[in-house]
């Protein structure tokens, strides 16, 4: 499994860079990646194939997450715990 997601968010250029976000996104692409190189190369791909993005009125954000897992504790150590 892929440690981090690559996240491509096209923005309206009447936005500020640090203002863009999922939330204020016009479009978001998020695609898995093995490593942050590959995740920063991506995402310019991500947008261009998609056809979405107009320069003349937006521009492209690239960011890359790391994947959340969620972790479970066992139950054994759960019931140990138990009074």
């Amino acid at each position: 499994m892929a440690d981090f997601l690559t996240v491509a968010l096209v923005c309206a250029k009447t936005l500020a860079a640090p203002d863009c976000s999922r939330d204020t996104a016009l479009d978001v692409f998020v695609a898995p990646a093995p490593s942050p190189i590959t995740c920063m190369m991506q995402g310019e791909t991500l947008a261009a194939q998609s056809g979405l993005l107009d320069r003349a009125t937006n521009y492209l954000k690239i960011g890359c997450e790391r994947r959340r897992t969620a972790s479970l504790a066992p139950s054994a150590t759960v019931s140990a715990n138990a009074p």
